[in-house]
């Protein structure tokens, strides 16, 4: 009697954690490793998620199938559940609220399969997600709440190789645990200005291959050091890559210029004298940008054809100057626009050997928010100092009272600008200095803090 309960003692240990109905499921491996349960269930052929999955596995491998649509039934009352692999597949939908039961799930691999949108119940319940790879999928959209419950534990988001023109910023700002964050290879447009300022755990961010034009600066690129993706980036640097977008290398990308990088694959696709260049071998001073320029449009019609002209709103006719072109098939560019000179009702008349017609234009020229007269300083020694005057020439040292600004170590590439310190004024954090030569189409700029 005592040989016959330890035999049934011993196999009670030997079956899974589920109890002594709990089976295998057909063409799975299950691995009793203690104190977790494991269930492979690899490049089988299944076509749906077993039914006899012990609810008490802790890890469930169902890659390499023809899985198409996850149920909540699939993972109900999977209590213990932490990594859950649904990779490559053929998923195409997952029913609301699938992953419910599954608050202690880490790990979430549904890359490679047929995913085109994410709502706000697909993932709910996911509280202690720590990796979700949704890599090489067909996402277009991702609604605002879809990681909501995961906001706080997140680190790991893959969503490269989608089709997302856009994705919910707002969220991503608040992934405060998120470590690798990939957005590379889909169809990105935009990226809001301090997006990532609160990601401070935020290591590695991969937006290669996407369709951005521009990126704005973000307070975090500027509070440690950033670089390309190389294996010799320190530990507390940030990986940061945007190859293989269109940028458009303006003054909007200087600061990007100026960060600690290596070289990496991005290239300027515009403005068209540096497109196809490296973007870490142009000098930043090649960074610069236009001024605005207003063009009006007259469109005309008859036999013969008409001949067009533009008339200003003080009528007079206008003419090409300086400021102004008047082309043949009736535009009008206006390279220097004004709101005192400018603003106003244009007249296009259009005129042929049986008549005239005319048509107004109504063009408000707004002032710009950061520019008031009243606020220029009054002219005055420093704008031209006599130090500068005499440094040039070769002259003597100038009054006490005017040596407000020096220049010396003059040479035809470089100067040593000085000037007297002002932290005793309130409110003085930087000067800029503005500098031009005959070879430099707009003014540049410098700041220098104090």
């Amino acid at each position: 009697m005592l040989l016959r309960l330890l035999v049934c003692g011993l196999l009670l240990l030997l079956l899974p954690p589920g109890g002594p109905t709990a089976l295998c499921p057909k063409r799975c491996t299950c691995q009793n490793l203690m104190p977790s349960y494991t269930v492979l269930c690899a490049g089988t052929g299944l076509l749906f998620v077993p039914p006899n999955v012990d609810r008490q596995t802790a890890e469930l491998r169902l890659m390499d199938n023809f899985i198409t649509t996850l149920r909540h039934r699939d993972f109900a009352n999977m209590s213990s559940l932490i990594h859950l692999t649904l990779s490559r597949n053929t998923i195409s939908q997952i029913w609301p609220y699938t992953f419910a039961d599954l608050q202690e799930l880490h790990a979430l691999h549904l890359d490679a399969n047929r995913l085109t949108n994410l709502d706000d119940t697909h993932f709910q319940g996911l509280v202690n997600l720590r990796h979700l790879i949704l890599a090489s999928n067909q996402l277009q959209s991702i609604s605002e709440g879809a990681f909501q419950d995961f906001l706080e534990t997140l680190e790991d988001l893959d969503l490269s190789y989608n089709n997302l023109v856009a994705i919910p910023w707002d969220t991503v700002a608040q992934l405060a645990s998120v470590n690798t964050l990939s957005l590379d290879h889909n169809l990105i447009e935009n990226v809001p200005e301090g997006i990532f300022s609160n990601l401070h755990k935020l290591a590695r961010l991969d937006m290669t291959s996407n369709k951005l034009k521009k990126i704005p600066p973000d307070p975090l690129f500027l509070r440690i050091p950033v670089y390309a993706k190389t294996k010799g980036s320190p530990l507390t640097a940030l990986v940061l890559s945007f190859g293989g977008n269109p940028l458009h290398c303006n003054c909007e990308l200087v600061w990007l210029r100026r960060l600690t990088r290596e070289d990496d694959l991005e290239t300027c696709a515009s403005p068209t004298d540096l497109a196809g260049k490296y973007f870490w071998t142009i000098r930043e001073e090649e960074f610069v940008c236009e001024p605005p320029m207003i063009t009006l449009r007259c469109k005309s019609i008859g036999d013969p054809e008409p001949i067009t002209h533009w008339v200003s709103p003080d009528g007079k006719l206008m003419a090409n100057t300086s400021r102004t072109i008047c082309y043949d098939n009736g535009s009008l560019d206006i390279l220097k626009g004004g709101a005192g000179t400018d603003s106003g009702k244009f007249t296009c008349i259009a005129s042929n050997a049986a008549g005239e017609a005319t048509a107004p234009v109504e063009l408000v020229v707004n002032p710009s928010p950061h520019y008031d007269p009243k606020l220029d300083a009054e002219p005055g020694p420093s704008d031209m100092p006599t130090s500068i005057k005499s440094n040039g020439s070769g002259g003597g040292q100038a009054r006490p009272d005017q040596q407000r600004v020096s220049v010396s170590h003059l040479s035809s590439t470089s100067a040593t600008v000085t000037w007297p310190d002002q932290s005793h004024i309130p409110g003085v954090r930087m000067y800029q200095v503005q500098y031009n030569s005959s070879r430099d189409d707009i003014l540049i700029y410098r700041s220098v803090h104090n």
